[in-house]
Formats: structure tokens, sequence, C-alpha cells
């Protein structure tokens, strides 16, 4: 067999020859808990559990100070919620829905003015091409429908929470 014939099968040799080497081959690796590690004596120390199959990619974060993270519990089914606790994230939602929706319709009304009812005033470049302010007027309108929809949607989640009066 002559080289230019064995250069194809030249990556499956390579591979074989890697298994077959068990200096190659990976550690066994074992998780303790939210760690991994491939120490046999740490692991049987802390009664960790072989990993099988798969491959593990641990991105350890900054060695400095914890990230800093907000823990919020949601209740367990059949589990109430205080009705304080209740009131504020509903307060939360409807401003966050309201400020939202005070965004949207001033998009809207951005998007509603340049597009002039259909006749958006022409820019400089679009004077040689037509196709071009076709092609914007077309994305305008898009862009308004879209926004509409967005408000209507809007509107309908403000509905569903729980009105400020009633509580």
């Amino acid at each position: 067999m002559t080289l230019k014939n064995a250069l194809p099968y030249l990556p499956f040799a390579l591979a074989a020859l890697l298994a077959a080497n068990p200096s190659f081959s990976q550690d066994r690796i074992y998780r303790c808990g939210n760690e991994y590690t491939n120490n046999v004596s740490t692991a049987k120390a802390r009664d960790c559990k072989l990993v099988e199959g798969g491959n593990i990619t641990v991105i350890e974060g900054p060695r400095g100070a914890p990230a800093a993270s907000r823990v919020v519990t949601a209740p367990q089914a059949g589990q109430r919620v205080e009705a304080n606790d209740q009131r504020a994230r509903d307060n939360e939602a409807r401003s966050i829905l309201e400020s939202e929706l005070k965004k949207a319709e001033a998009r809207r009304a951005e998007i509603a003015r340049e597009y002039n009812g259909g006749e958006p005033e022409r820019r400089g470049d679009e004077a040689r091409n037509y196709q071009k302010y076709l092609d914007r007027t077309a994305e305008l309108k898009a862009s308004l429908a879209r926004v509409d929809s967005d408000i209507a949607g809007i509107r309908r989640e403000l509905g569903r929470v729980v009105p400020a009066a009633s509580k």
C-alpha cells in the first residue's frame, strides 16, 4: 500500500492508537455535589459519585468574592403566598407593564409620525432610487403593525393583573 492510498485511513489509525494507549485517555471524573474532581482519594473521602459517559466542561468563576445572586424561592404546589407579598408582586408587575405600555405608545407615535399615513418624506438617497423609498415605507408599515400588536398584548396583560383599586 502506498502512502497516497493510506492517507484516507490515517485518522482512523491515529484514533485507534490513542484509544489503545491508556496514558492518553481521560481520567475518571467524580462528582461531589456541585464540584467535580479526578482525585480518587478526595472522591473516596467525600463519598463522591463516578460520572460515566459524555464529556464534562467545568467553567470556574472568579477567585475573588462570590457572585452576588438574588435567591427567589417560588412557592411550592399547595403553598400559599402571603397577601402582602402577592400585593407587592402585583403592584410591581402593574408598574412594569404600565411603563412598557408608555414606551410602546411613544415608539408608535414616533413611527406613525415618520410613516405619515403611508407617504413618508423622501430622503436624499431615495431621490434616485424609488425602490429604496418603497422598501422603507413597507418597513415602516410593518413596524407600525408590530408596535400595535405589542401595545395590544401589553393591554391584555394589564387586564390580567389585579387592578390597583381593588386591592
